[in-house]
């Protein structure tokens, strides 16, 4: 089953007002390896909703987004990319790619109000993995043997806990993915170490 490591960047918090302004995904098969990559920006239809706060976050501006594809197209696009990097047909089903990330129900809740915003059928399954509660089940078991483990599981913390790091201070949907991906690929790596008495 394939896995498709997301993240979004959005002008705000809340699905129903701000909007999806930059997607980032890695898509990879069933042994994790990757098979592909997306990176757009997306142009807001409510510039009313761009946020200072949501800016300083990932560091786009309203005018770097000037020439930004519409969400319908990015959509339309990402689809495709999906079809393209699977070896899929156009008629073939998406549903059975596994959604990942990091707080990924947050980005799951942008992106189907976007595909329902743009009457667009919804593709995929709701299957999902969460880095989090994956993190914090493993960091636990960690914690229980010994180890040193980190307070927060932020993606930024948790990728330091493996030796990975952002590049600069601003989040960038496509690093954030790959990030997250090498985080799971860590966590999955210690099942094969650990072992219950």
């Amino acid at each position: 089953m394939p896995y498709l490591v997301l993240d979004l960047e959005m002008t705000g918090p809340e699905p129903d007002y701000n909007e999806i302004i930059q997607i980032g995904a890695e898509i990879y098969d069933d042994d994790w390896k990757c098979k592909g990559e997306f990176l757009s920006n997306v142009y807001p239809e409510n510039e009313d909703a761009f946020s200072e706060y949501s800016e300083k976050i990932h560091g786009i501006s309203i005018d770097d987004l000037d020439e930004a594809p519409m969400i319908y197209e990015v959509l339309e696009d990402f689809e495709k990319w999906l079809r393209k990097s699977l070896f899929l047909r156009d008629q073939d089903s998406l549903k059975g790619i596994v959604i990942c990330g990091q707080s990924i129900i947050n980005d799951i809740n942008f992106l189907s109000y976007a595909y329902k915003k743009e009457k667009m059928q919804w593709p995929y399954s709701y299957r999902m993995l969460e880095l989090h509660s994956i993190s914090q089940y493993a960091f636990m078991i960690l914690e229980n043997n010994g180890k040193k483990v980190p307070r927060s599981l932020s993606l930024a913390n948790v990728a330091a806990y493996f030796g990975f790091e952002r590049e600069g201070e601003m989040h960038n949907a496509l690093e954030d993915a790959h990030l997250t991906a090498k985080c799971f690929t860590e966590l999955f790596g210690l099942t094969k170490r650990m072992t219950i008495k």
